[in-house]
């Protein structure tokens, strides 16, 4: 499954980039993207934990920024 989500206050480039590693260590990811310029996260992962998954995303996506939120509706 591929979803994208927006995010907020994300404006460090080197920030995304550690977001981006930290999320692809996640088992079950098979892509992640998180674009400073769109302000976007794009994961794509498995389907059967793909919720599971994107609240680990989240997680790591806070501890690399506090500020940041991501809008997982």
């Amino acid at each position: 499954m591929k979803k994208s989500f927006k995010m907020i206050d994300l404006d460090c480039a080197n920030c995304a980039a550690k977001m981006e590693n930290a999320i692809s260590k996640i088992p079950g990811v098979t892509n992640v993207s998180v674009s400073v310029l769109t302000q976007k996260l794009v994961l794509e992962a498995e389907d059967d934990r793909f919720d599971q998954i994107v609240e680990e995303a989240v997680k790591c996506c806070q501890k690399v920024d506090r500020d940041c939120q991501v809008i997982v509706k």
